[in-house]
């Protein structure tokens, strides 16, 4: 481990992921490049529905269906795990991205299974409410109610909370109110690409900017704004990479993958400094040319580094 908790894991984007990253640029945009675009985008947009889980993974896997606080939630089992009953197996509890206003893509589908089949751990997927037809503190509500179910069934230090972009936000947002309760606390941390401080403060992240072909700026902050309405994006409560040292020293061991040509990786560095200084077991793991949330690009060499050291991870 470098001084820094900094690891370069590939310092050439593969030809698979340069070939995606391509065709990305041409197509139209997840979310709009501008925040006029993002605002009149949500202000007609069509009620969102998540995207069905694929109907071969009825086969794949040992599907359980359950609900936290009123919503949906997915568990994936490989199919020769024990049952959900037995203590000791590794659970992840995986809250999708989106920007908190968008539902479940289709291509998370993939990414769960990834980390069903690589890392040989059952996955619950929380379909929860988006902003802003639901208020933020719904999401946090499915959230709570999701750990608190699963931690009475499994031992909660052999979970791990996991999430990408704005679910990687959810999943440490919920892991810092866990370490405050000072109740049943989860094992780890797997964080994808997290989004850290809704208003992207740091001035370095506008270099990083012109290559980030899926999130811009304006847009980012715009999104944020509509999460937190009138609250103030730029505290703790909402942009987790400012919380109190006092409460990170609470915060189970860590990681964090993110690729250089996204906006996030700004902030993810600062954040595993931080969590350093405070003591947490810590690391970043960066890949060269590699978009946000890379690794739902399932075929590429990068996402499948990434799975090997999540693997490798709950195996420390």
């Amino acid at each position: 481990m470098t001084d820094t908790g900094t690891h370069l894991r590939s310092a050439n984007p593969s030809l698979l992921m340069r070939a995606v990253k391509w065709v990305m640029a041409r197509r139209k945009p997840v979310f709009p490049h501008t925040a006029e675009e993002f605002e009149a985008y949500m202000a007609k947009r069509d009620v969102p529905r998540d995207a069905p889980m694929p109907a071969k993974f009825e086969k794949r896997f040992r599907v359980e269906r359950w609900e936290a606080a009123g919503h949906p939630v997915v568990t994936l089992h490989p199919k020769a795990a024990p049952p959900k009953s037995e203590m000791g197996e590794w659970h992840m509890l995986y809250f999708h991205g989106g920007g908190f206003v968008l539902p479940m893509f289709k291509v998370h589908w993939p990414l769960v299974a990834a980390m069903v089949e690589t890392c040989g751990v059952s996955v619950s997927v929380p379909l929860y409410p988006v902003v802003p037809e639901a208020p933020y503190a719904e999401q946090d509500s499915v959230a709570d109610a999701a750990f608190a179910k699963l931690a009475g069934e499994h031992d909660p230090a052999r979970i791990v909370l996991n999430g990408d972009s704005a679910g990687g936000h959810m999943a440490l947002s919920l892991a810092l109110r866990l370490a405050r309760a000072g109740g049943p606390q989860p094992g780890k941390l797997a964080l994808f690409a997290p989004w850290l401080d809704l208003t992207l403060r740091d001035p370095a992240i506008a270099e990083v900017e012109p290559h980030d072909i899926m999130l811009k700026i304006g847009t980012l902050r715009s999104c944020g704004q509509m999460l937190v309405g009138e609250h103030d994006p730029r505290t703790a409560q909402f942009s987790p990479l400012y919380t109190p040292e006092a409460d990170l020293t609470l915060l189970p061991p860590t990681r964090i993958w993110t690729g250089r040509h996204d906006l996030f990786i700004v902030d993810s560095r600062s954040f595993v400094a931080r969590l350093r200084e405070a003591g947490v077991d810590a690391k970043l793991y960066e890949y060269q040319g590699a978009p946000h949330v890379f690794m739902a690009i399932v075929p590429t060499r990068e996402a499948k580094d990434t799975m090997r050291l999540l693997r490798r991870f709950l195996d420390e």
